[in-house]
């Protein structure tokens, strides 16, 4: 029989979020340790990687985060977590100072070509800016561009004389219509700003000029599949724009976080290396920037999934984080070269053979009102609970606007080496197969993702790959909600939930939610008040009295976007009407759970949970 996952090993790996290659060719990369972020260096001349400072954790403080640190000309700015302030670090070594005052939040550091100027993105009483500051902290932050409700991923021309950023306006959130800006920088002063792509009804994606500054990419899902684009900023008229890319598979990525790179122009400009997303996989290309000529390139098959590509800035090294269904988290280098894939970090000990792990199988059902819908599911390695079926977990992600896709999920490996199998439901309104899906759950919310769950559910069941009668749903934030209305809505199905941070009221949420998502629920739901009735409707907590199935709830006290009050009134309903349940609540946790020992306590209590409500009942 393989081994276990156990809770003490899924609570000590290292998450591995972002990296960035110096202009000398110095890796850095972002290791989350206990819920901190620390920055590590791996010098360009091959010495000893080291972290970047003993005292300061990184953490990028606009929305859900990201965007925590950049690089350049031999320094690292970063985002402190706590502060919220930007902070500069020679890479040699040194002591970090700050550059911009304790107010507000930053995120997305970014260094002008001459390292005299730093750009950035800047939130203060509700209010978001591009911001810049002086790259020696001398002067006062000033704003640069505002008037719009959010904005991303700031970048530079080479020779610093234009800038470009994506911006949007409420209700629509990055996925769904965004803008791309770009301005003229003269005499320290941002001219002629002009709207070059997207729309409220167009999302756009990661801006980055070539390396002579003659082309600006980006990437659009005008086309109903997020696509790569070049605009030439030599030409005008019809000639100025060029689609690059042309497969039915996804080139970009919604927008939870700052940050968020699918693409990287080569050190001359020639090729372009992007990650392609087709069917929940995700593999390393590049295309000529001149003839359009695609090419895969040949990463190691275990690398299934692949996330925050960065170019070397003189050779044709692309770095990535990579892992697959038995392959953890990594930090890899791929010479283009002469194809030498190289591992520079690790989340794990990885000391547990591959066969330990189950492979994440593509999958495909209709619907019960005969859509499709897609997931991937997971059968156990080895029958560990002697059943002449497993009993099911599913697990709904959060969002709604998410994927599950071929990557590793530590999660995932704890229930299948438990002998349990796995289903991951991209439900209608997932990101991965192009806009029309993602754009199903407008409206919805509330009705696919719980459909879809239940049938995918259903159709293993029926197919024979899993124990109909030991099925339980799974899911946190928006997978949480699903949880709770599928537990109303088809009692029975399942033998019991775990909900992590669920919503359960649709009212409360978009007065209490932070910025970010605060009209989310108009395109989901409606508008208020018009939409009231349905806001009822798909609000669990109107409904709690038809909940029968067990439940345990997961929640932590300090989350800004579910808010505590949210739990609180589900359990308080689930108390009241004699439903066997379980509430478990966290100091000091946000809106996921970050600490080990809060880690590790979960996972021992859902499992035991689940031995008495489900295999032995």
């Amino acid at each position: 029989m393989p081994p276990q996952l156990s809770p003490k090993r899924l609570s000590r790996a290292l998450g591995l979020t972002d990296l960035a290659w110096d202009d000398n060719g110095a890796l850095i990369w972002r290791e989350t340790r206990g819920g901190e972020g620390i920055l590590v260096v791996q010098p360009a001349d091959g010495q000893a990687r080291r972290d970047l400072n003993a005292e300061y954790a990184s953490g990028g403080g606009v929305g859900y985060g990201g965007g925590d640190f950049g690089v350049g000309r031999g320094l690292v700015y970063f985002v402190e977590r706590k502060s919220k302030r930007i902070y500069r670090q020679p890479l040699e070594g040194g002591p970090p100072r700050p550059l911009t005052p304790a107010f507000g939040a930053a995120a997305s550091p970014t260094p002008s070509p001459d390292g005299e100027t730093l750009l950035f993105v800047h939130t203060y009483e509700g209010r978001d800016s591009l911001s810049l500051v002086d790259a020696q902290g001398q002067n006062w932050p000033r704003k640069l561009v505002q008037g719009d409700d959010f904005y991303m991923q700031p970048c530079w021309s080479p020779d610093g004389k234009r800038i470009a950023w994506i911006a949007w306006n409420h209700p629509q959130m990055p996925w769904d219509g965004t803008v791309l800006g770009i301005g003229d920088w003269v005499n320290g002063e941002l001219v002629n700003i002009r709207q070059v792509a997207g729309g409220r009804e167009i999302a756009v994606f990661q801006p980055q000029f070539s390396p002579d500054g003659r082309f600006l990419a980006y990437v659009s899902d005008e086309s109903g599949w997020w696509q790569i684009y070049l605009h030439d900023l030599e030409r005008s008229g019809s000639s100025e724009r060029r689609q690059l890319t042309r497969a039915e598979a996804e080139h970009g990525a919604p927008a939870w976080i700052q940050g968020l790179r699918t693409y990287g122009f080569g050190p001359r400009g020639e090729w372009i290396y992007f990650i392609r997303n087709r069917e929940a996989r995700a593999a390393l290309w590049r295309v000529h920037v001149e003839s359009g000529a695609e090419e895969r390139l040949s990463l190691p098959d275990e690398y299934t999934w692949l996330e925050q590509i960065a170019v070397h800035p003189r050779e044709d090294v692309v770095a990535l984080i990579a892992s697959g269904g038995a392959t953890p988290r990594r930090i890899i280098t791929f010479d283009v070269r002469n194809g030498i894939t190289r591992i520079v970090a690790r989340s794990e000990a990885e000391d547990l053979p591959p066969e330990t792990y189950s492979l994440p199988e593509t999958l495909s059902w209709q619907g019960h009102d005969g859509g499709q819908v897609h997931g991937l599911f997971y059968a156990p390695r080895e029958n560990a609970l002697g059943a002449t079926l497993p009993p099911l977990v599913v697990l709904v992600h959060g969002g709604p606007t998410g994927q599950r896709g071929a990557s590793f999920y530590s999660n995932v490996q704890f229930f299948t080496t438990r002998g349990y199998a796995v289903l991951q439901v991209n439900y209608r309104g997932s990101t991965g197969y192009g806009r029309a899906y993602r754009d199903a759950l407008k409206g919805q919310w509330g009705v696919y993702d719980v459909e879809d769950s239940v049938s995918g559910a259903r159709y293993l069941a029926e197919t024979g790959r899993v124990d109909g009668g030991k099925m339980v749903i799974m899911g946190g934030s928006a997978g949480g909600f699903t949880v709770l209305k599928t537990l109303e809505d088809y009692p029975g199905v399942f033998k019991a939930g775990v909900c992590l941070y669920g919503v359960a009221n649709q009212f409360t949420l978009v007065m209490d939610t932070h910025k970010f998502e605060t009209h989310y629920s108009d395109l989901l739901l409606g508008r208020l008040p018009e939409a009231a009735a349905i806001y009822r409707e798909r609000s669990p907590l109107f409904f709690a009295d038809k909940i029968r199935d067990p439940l345990i709830v997961f929640q932590g006290e300090d989350d800004k976007v579910v808010p505590r009050a949210q739990s609180d009134a589900i359990v308080e309903a689930l108390r009241r009407n004699g439903v066997p349940h379980e509430y478990h609540l966290y100091p000091g946790e946000g809106h996921g759970f970050r600490k080990p020992e809060t880690l590790e306590h979960f996972y021992r209590t859902v499992e035991r949970f689940l031995q008495e409500y489900v295999l032995y009942r």
